[in-house]
């Protein structure tokens, strides 16, 4: 039987949700790669919503899961309702949305908190020892989680000295990373890559995010 990884969405577009390339390419690189995935996604309204053609906000409400299914192609589930034992892996594509929807991190940084379903199946990850992948902004909510666990895990968001710090200053550790590379925290089971945080086109994104699933895969 195929591994299943779990795909954590927040919406639908790079501003106000999950960023579209880095979600899709993931689910390119688990299909390629041999695995199987279920998205899923908060119950909730997007915490904003852009139009990302002028990049100014919409005075309107949107649920993430309705706008992860454009992604997904319809096939979502509640977060709420993943258990951990459902999952062999677990990947967050980043995207504002994964600092805006899944935490606060873009507004309130190191004050931030997490979304509480978000939180509960990071710990819970972690606790059955299974690997989790962060792309992108995606990894300053995993450290926010992961804050009080006693765990100090490894990771990227590529080279932003400024976001590194308060990485650093919730109780990870950060190591810079090239766009095409992903950092592997083998005792923890957690892998990362920059993605947008520096890419200059798709492809630099392909690069690092095949990567980073296929470690994922490999700890499973």
């Amino acid at each position: 039987m195929a591994k299943l990884i779990g795909v954590l969405l927040c919406g639908c577009g790079h501003r106000d949700g999950s960023e579209i390339h880095e979600a899709t390419l993931t689910l390119l690189a688990i299909s390629m790669l041999g695995a199987e995935y279920v998205c899923f996604s908060p119950n909730g309204n997007q915490t904003k919503v852009i139009n990302h053609q002028n990049s100014k906000p919409e005075n309107e409400s949107r649920n993430m899961i309705f706008e992860s299914a454009r992604i997904s192609r319809g096939k979502m589930r509640e977060l709420s309702t993943v258990k951990t034992s459902d999952i062999d892996a677990l990947i967050i594509p980043g995207g504002q949305g994964a600092a805006l929807n899944l935490s606060d991190f873009l507004f309130k940084g190191v004050n931030c908190q997490v979304e509480k379903e978000t939180k509960r199946l990071i710990l819970e990850m972690i606790k059955a020892k299974k690997p989790i992948g962060a792309i992108c902004i995606a990894p300053a909510t995993l450290a926010k989680a992961l804050e009080k666990s006693g765990i100090s895990a490894k990771l990227t968001i590529g080279n932003d000295k400024d976001v590194a710090a308060k990485i650093e200053q919730m109780g990870a550790r950060h190591e810079v990373c090239s766009v095409s590379e992903c950092v592997v925290d083998h005792e923890n089971k957690i892998v990362t890559t920059p993605a947008y945080m520096m890419a200059k086109n798709v492809g630099e994104v392909w690069a690092g995010i095949e990567k980073l699933v296929k470690a994922v895969i490999e700890m499973m």
